[in-house]
């Protein structure tokens, strides 16, 4: 089937399978290199860039298609997710830009559900960047990973929904698995602490934060040091992850 035809077919009778007037969009953060990024979609005909979402199926749980849409589009399963707020903005979906779209691919329409006002509903997702094999959805040129401070032009309210879902995983840091879930089995001091100084954008004194992140015991220290270092090799860590659970139930209480 050719793209208009998808296209088409999809605008006109994607209603019969697809919950009306709501839809999902994923964060999905990971960390490499030292620095926090996230997965962005580029719409076909369109060339601006947008967060990888889609639709609810009608007997599907709302939790369930954000699950799907992220096994989509990483390869894959059982990432860490938090659905974090609903967008609901009545002009953040219109029929213009719809329409708009639509005559950038060749097809003309005159209804269609897609010109409803649309709400949709946020997940922020925490990925190993080492293991995602990003894939393009069908309505998608390319599915590339970005700098969070280096995003490009994106559709729709996509940017707003963006800054909400970072401003919320600074304020859950030591709340929800963060480091669990964006950093490698094991890590060094160092890389530790660029994450949390890349999610809170600022700059954190090393023996203080060493200091405070050990007192909370939910660290291991390993055996083993990081090779090919110019300096004297850190020690790799890896979590405690019943100590770690333990301590987010509560909140990991230090400030930094």
């Amino acid at each position: 089937m050719s793209f208009e035809k998808e296209i088409k077919e999809h605008f006109t009778k994607g209603h019969e399978k697809f919950l009306r007037s709501v839809s999902v969009d994923c964060i999905i953060f990971g960390f490499h290199e030292a620095e926090l990024k996230v997965l962005l979609l580029q719409a076909k005909y369109a060339g601006l860039w947008a967060l990888p979402g889609g639709f609810i199926l009608k007997d599907e749980h709302m939790d369930d298609a954000a699950k799907r849409i992220l096994q989509e589009r990483t390869g894959v399963n059982d990432i860490y997710m938090q659905q974090f707020h609903v967008f609901s903005q009545p002009d953040r979906s219109t029929k213009k830009v719809n329409k708009q779209f639509l005559k950038n691919v060749g097809v003309d329409l005159e209804e269609s559900w897609m010109f409803d006002r649309f709400i949709t509903v946020g997940y922020t997702a925490l990925v190993d960047f080492t293991k995602v094999q990003p894939v393009p959805d069908s309505f998608s040129a390319a599915c590339n990973w970005f700098n969070i401070n280096s995003i490009p032009e994106m559709i729709l309210d996509h940017a707003n929904i963006l800054e909400k879902a970072l401003a919320n995983l600074q304020m859950q840091l030591n709340y929800h698995p963060v480091g669990y879930n964006l950093l490698p089995e094991k890590f060094t001091m160092p890389e530790l602490q660029k994450l949390y100084e890349t999610i809170l954008d600022k700059t954190l004194d090393r023996r203080n934060f060493q200091r405070k992140i050990v007192s909370t015991g939910i660290l291991k220290r390993l055996d083993e040091t990081k090779k090919g270092v110019a300096h004297k090799a850190p020690y790799y860590y890896k979590f405690d992850l019943r100590k770690y659970q333990k301590a987010l139930k509560s909140g990991m209480g230090f400030e930094l």
